[in-house]
């Protein structure tokens, strides 16, 4: 991402359908984050994505057509579109699939809690955007969240098997968190680029162009693990799952998102991430039998208020 990149023009108010859009869009990104645990126990990494980016762009191939009242793609909007791929779609997805197939659901819904202080974080490095007290803390109390998430001791009944875990010489459970870490980083550089990109384009042709560009960079890998896969041991249930899991997150969270982008400042729209991690940790806990302990419940609202912290406007001084 450039660092010159020139100031926003002032855009309308948005209404009350475009914060929808982007609670809705963090709420199924954070449902997608936990139903794909299932999934990478069915499908290798690669095919997993390379299925989803290709599901997606059956169902949006109508959209990549130039509308009319459209300005041609500058080369500076065709990088910001890589890049908008490559972070936010091709390495989002590597580096979340594996992490949750090394964590729980709800241990990757606390460390995705950390995005908007990363959006703050990335918005002063590269947008020069200042950082006040209340972000500094926000950032503060996220890392505290992850890190006493992280010294949460595993039951005993599975203790031995997980020390036995290792990757790399490094904790499975350890690399997966930071796994998602790394996912925490795309999806806020996603959120920094996204923004420069409603300027000029609509949400449904950046959604179909991002999604062919993600489709494009899996598919070698994708072409390779398809080639020695039995597609035949794949149940009627996990098919539909993954159908769910390529429109949630090819089409409908990129669509919405973008929609209520367009009209909301990026730091104001921070704020819906909250939906991400929330919806994550529900889903972790209602339908997959996790449970949250006293410690992660301490940590999750320790992050949460970082969260808070981090993207809520400051308050505007009195006349």
């Amino acid at each position: 991402m450039s660092t010159n990149i020139p100031p926003m023009p002032h855009a309308p108010s948005p209404h009350w359908w475009h914060f929808a859009a982007l609670g809705l869009s963090m709420a199924l990104v954070g449902s997608y984050v936990a139903l794909s645990k299932p999934l990478v126990l069915v499908f290798p990494i690669f095919l997993l994505a390379w299925l989803r980016f290709g599901i997606g762009g059956l169902a949006m191939w109508r959209w990549l057509r130039k509308p009319a009242s459209e300005a041609p793609l500058s080369a500076h909007t065709r990088r910001l579109l890589f890049l908008e791929s490559f972070l936010g779609n091709f390495l989002f997805s590597i580096f979340m699939l594996l992490g949750v197939s090394m964590t729980t659901a709800v241990a990757a819904g606390v460390v995705m809690s950390a995005i908007p202080a990363v959006v703050a974080l990335l918005s002063w490095l590269f947008l020069r955007e200042r950082i006040g007290r209340r972000s500094l803390a926000g950032i503060a109390c996220a890392a505290i969240g992850i890190a006493l998430f992280s010294l949460q001791k595993i039951d005993p009944g599975t203790a031995a098997a997980a020390a036995a875990s290792t990757v790399w010489g490094i904790d499975r459970t350890l690399l997966g968190n930071l796994l998602v870490f790394a996912a925490v980083v795309c999806e806020a550089s996603y959120v920094v680029i996204g923004k420069r990109l409603t300027d000029g384009l609509g949400p449904k042709r950046i959604s179909a162009i991002i999604n062919l560009w993600g489709f494009a960079l899996v598919t070698p890998m994708g072409l390779w693990a398809a080639w020695h896969f039995d597609f035949s041991a794949v149940s009627g249930s996990s098919w539909a799952l993954l159908v769910f899991y390529a429109l949630a997150a090819s089409v409908w969270t990129v669509w919405l998102w973008m929609t209520g982008l367009k009209r909301v400042p990026a730091s104001q729209a921070g704020v819906f991430t909250v939906m991400l991690p929330i919806s994550a940790a529900v889903i972790g806990v209602v339908f997959m039998g996790e449970r949250l302990t006293g410690l992660q419940t301490l940590a999750f609202g320790i992050a949460l208020l970082g969260l808070l912290l981090a993207t809520l406007p400051a308050r505007k001084p009195r006349p």
